[in-house]
């Protein structure tokens, strides 16, 4: 029998109508899925990196095996690889150019786009599935798919990431074609420089030579008029020529204040996209992406504490790697849950998940003084029954009134993880079910709570 790349497709659209994965998902798995070889039953799949291949075999292997199997009539296995570059040989090398070609494909890569910001780099979850394969869609056809294109979202949440990715793809795959990345505040900065030389001509000659434009931040152009004139002829220009154009703004464009009405026209002719805030599944998987990536390693229990508690966009989940693997290193302090509270504390105060104004000291000394214990033996490890009851009341209790998730909980306790957080709030569940009388301990324990923080 022979396996080639439509069965793999078929296979994955077995998995969407077995809702293992949603259609989004099978697009993106489409694309990184390339067959290599079927032989004796053993079917070679790259991926184009690590986490995939991992995630792939943990996620879909099992349930792939068992459809192609089914159709094959008989056993199939499945080996995820990892291919040696996103590019074939033959695109690995640039095509040889034509006499007029020469020095546009010798150029360098455009000025600003960053060989970290690729289609590989990204990590698309349920938050921006939608953005990113619209913008691999752009890139394998520009000027012909989606045109022009908006991305929009707030700050750190991958717009730019999504645009210098358009950018890199178009640049390995036509390497001939002329593309500009600039910022909108660049582009105003660039219109004086050239309106003080009295070369308003070499301005407009430089955008409407583009094959692709790439504008990031368009907002910053609002309430200036005079580049907005200039950037709407430059729009029809290419436009006419079906050239790519690409802008990301921080909100949708009809939310601009002072912004021509023009402009906004031409934005609707085509696709408008937005980022959201990443889960809390894909911040884990972008913590994972960003560890591989720079070949270090975190304890599971900091990266779901990494992700469970920064609460604002992906920039700040990056740094708070690095600012923690900073600190291990230059102290030679071991990760822990306890140092990367610490950090991220110390840090990142304004990104964190928000605590309310009950502190854990004030629920633990209640309960201690409620059953006749003190806080020290509450996050001991003594497991004596007078200990372990108070002590999985306190954390129910904090569970309940608290944002704090199981992971800071489990922390507030000796340093507990989130799986025993998790026990004690089930154990107490169970207990109130057979003792009504332990609902309305609950009930005061919260009320003296309460009742101290306003005293």
């Amino acid at each position: 029998m022979f396996i080639d790349n439509t069965e793999i497709k078929e296979t994955l659209q077995y998995l969407v109508e077995q809702n293992e994965i949603s259609d989004t998902e099978r697009l993106g798995c489409e694309e990184r899925m390339q067959l290599v070889t079927y032989q004796d039953g053993v079917l070679e799949i790259s991926t184009p990196s690590r986490y995939y291949r991992d995630r792939y075999e943990e996620r879909y292997k099992e349930k792939m095996e068992e459809y192609l199997s089914h159709i094959e009539g008989k056993a199939i296995s499945i080996q995820f690889s990892v291919r040696p570059s996103t590019l074939t040989e033959s695109e690995s090398s640039p095509p040889q150019p034509t006499a007029t070609q020469t020095n546009q494909v010798k150029q360098q890569r455009p000025t600003g786009l960053s060989l970290l910001y690729t289609f590989e780099t990204f990590v698309p979850g349920e938050n921006s599935l939608y953005p990113y394969n619209a913008a691999i869609a752009i890139a394998k056809n520009p000027g012909s798919a989606y045109n022009p294109c908006l991305i929009y979202g707030g700050v750190g949440l991958g717009k730019t990431h999504l645009m210098q990715a358009i950018g890199n793809y178009i640049y390995d795959h036509n390497p001939h074609m002329n593309i500009i990345f600039i910022s909108a505040e660049k582009m105003f900065h660039d219109l004086a420089s050239h309106t003080r030389g009295n070369s308003p001509h070499a301005f407009r000659e430089k955008y409407r030579n583009a094959d692709v434009l790439l504008m990031d931040d368009i907002h910053l152009l609002q309430r200036k008029v005079e580049t907005q004139n200039e950037l709407f002829y430059v729009f029809n220009e290419l436009y006419a020529q079906q050239k790519q154009i690409v802008f990301t703004c921080d909100r949708p464009i009809s939310e601009l204040q002072n912004f021509s009405a023009r402009m906004t026209s031409r934005f609707e002719r085509g696709l408008t996209v937005d980022l959201q805030p990443p889960t809390f599944e894909t911040k884990i998987a972008i913590i994972k992406k960003k560890l591989e990536i720079e070949g270090k390693e975190f304890p599971s229990e900091v990266i779901e504490l990494i992700a469970n508690t920064i609460q604002t966009n992906v920039r700040d989940l990056e740094a708070a790697i690095t600012n923690i693997h900073a600190y291990a290193d230059l102290t030679g302090e071991k990760i822990t849950l306890e140092s990367t509270m610490t950090r991220l504390k110390a840090t990142f105060a304004g990104s964190l998940a928000p605590q309310g104004t009950i502190s854990t000291s004030k629920v633990q000394k209640i309960i201690a003084d409620y059953f006749d214990v003190t806080v020290n033996d509450l996050k001991s490890k003594r497991k004596t029954k007078n200990i372990v009851y108070p002590r999985q009341l306190a954390m129910y209790i904090l569970r309940q009134i608290t944002d704090l998730s199981t992971t800071e909980i489990g922390l507030e306790f000796g340093g507990r993880d989130h799986t025993t957080v998790m026990h004690a709030c089930q154990k107490i569940e169970d207990l109130k079910i057979i003792d009504p009388n332990i609902e309305s301990t609950i009930r005061n324990l919260i009320r003296s709570v309460k009742e101290n923080i306003e005293s």
